[in-house]
Parts: structure tokens; sequence; C-alpha cells
């Protein structure tokens, strides 16, 4: 089973994430969920993308590096829209990562002046219709060999339950790959 370190999107630590982290508990996976906005939530993404712009993204990639401090290097880093770029700034910069999955957005290495490590497998979850997409991000997860899964659904938090965004057969669906990819990693 995996050990797997969730960093949640930009409306929070949500009973949402608390709920997919649940899932993959259930399947056995031990899941870190580090609140990076210490307590703060936003029902509205766009609220919660003018609160990390009003803070500044440095301060959050630190909190996601001492969130992380003192877990094995060996785990696997997921994370859900804003949080897939505290995910693959970890899986980039501590040597070790199991893998990395992405719900709600890619990550591009060239955002920090990187190359993906060929020995960590990526994947991300995007819906179709999302207005938050970065097609660019996608096609360099796509070209340095990660899974990119598009899913026939609008909204950007498609997976998060309780959230107007939630479609549930897609929800689903993405679940089932993650666990998929958690489960290859073994």
């Amino acid at each position: 089973m995996a050990d797997v370190v969730l960093f949640h999107h930009s409306g929070g630590l949500t009973a949402g994430v608390h709920a997919f982290a649940e899932v993959l508990r259930e399947q056995g996976h031990t899941v870190h969920t580090p609140d990076l906005f210490e307590g703060r939530t936003f029902a509205d993404v766009a609220d919660g993308v003018a609160f990390v712009e009003s803070v500044g993204e440095d301060v959050f990639a630190g909190r996601a590096a001492d969130a992380v401090a003192d877990l094995p290097v060996e785990v696997v880093h997921g994370g859900m829209s804003f949080g897939a770029a505290r995910a693959g700034e970890q899986a980039l910069a501590r040597p070790g990562a199991r893998g990395a999955f992405f719900l709600y957005g890619a990550v591009a290495p060239s955002w920090w002046g990187a190359t993906w490590p060929d020995a960590v497998p990526a994947q991300a979850h995007v819906a179709e219709g999302d207005p938050w997409r970065e097609p660019e991000a996608e096609d360099e997860l796509v070209g340095f060999g990660g899974e990119l899964f598009v899913y026939p659904c609008a909204g950007h938090l498609f997976a998060e339950v309780g959230h107007p965004d939630h479609d549930p057969a897609c929800a689903e669906l993405a679940t089932e790959r993650v666990l998929t990819f958690l489960d290859g990693l073994d």
C-alpha cells in the first residue's frame, strides 16, 4: 500500500477533500492531508485563488515543504488543483518519490525550471469543460510520459463530493484510476 500526501485545492481542506482521502484509506493506503490554509476554506474557487494570490505562492510552497519534512521521501504526492502545484514541486524537490497524481489540473516541471524525474510515474485528471484548464501544462505532462485523463464533464472540482461542480460518473472513474495507479506502485 502507498503512503500518500494529498494537498488540497484552493477551497482549502474541505469535507470533500477529506472524503477523497478517506476513500484511499479504505483501500489500505496511508493518506496525509496537510492544511496549507490553516483552517480557512472557500466555497468558490475564485475566492480561494484570490486568497492564495494575497498571501503568495512562496508561503504555500514553504508550508508544503514543512508538511512533508518528517515524512519518508518514498511517498506518492497527490494534489488537487492548487495542490497539484504543491505536489509537483515536492515530487521534484524530494528525490525518491514513488509517484504523483493530480486532480483538476496538470503540472509543468518547467514552472520550476526542472525536468520530471524518469522514475516517477505521474497522472493528471481534468474535466473537458473546466474553465481553469491549462493545456500547456497538460501537454508538458504528456511530453514527459505522464498520463492525462480528460473527463466528459464541465466543472473544475468534478470529484469534490458536495461541491456544485461534482459529477458522480466522472468522479467515480477518476477515483478508480487513482486507486489503480496507487495499486500499481506496489
